[in-house]
């Protein structure tokens, strides 16, 4: 069964593709069959450069135990970092607004 919703976010960040390095602008978050991966479910996360010239793209698919540790890992990582550092290392302007909504039948 596929819940058909993704959350897509703004994002500043690099991604290392076939080309080399290449800077993301989009990060799409979903719950959905993997590609490669052997679980029957994962969630994937896909980061993406959109607009000019051809899109990339870096995607990840990790099973659900490995997707609950990642997200605890990123924000432990963040809340040791001195603040004035996570500060000066802001590239927007507030934090990351999620858009749920379907994702197209595939």
């Amino acid at each position: 069964m596929c819940t058909y919703q993704t959350a897509r976010l703004g994002a500043q960040g690099s991604g290392k593709g076939p080309d080399g390095w290449f800077p993301f602008t989009d990060v799409t978050v979903y719950f959905d069959h993997p590609v490669s991966s052997p679980q029957t479910h994962t969630l994937n996360i896909d980061f993406l450069r959109l607009g000019a010239g051809s899109p990339s793209r870096v995607a990840v698919e990790l099973d659900p135990a490995s997707a609950r540790d990642l997200a605890v890992a990123i924000m432990d990582m963040l809340e040791a970092a001195p603040p004035e550092l996570v500060e000066e290392s802001m590239g927007r302007d507030g934090p990351l607004r999620a858009a749920t909504e379907p994702v197209p039948a595939g």
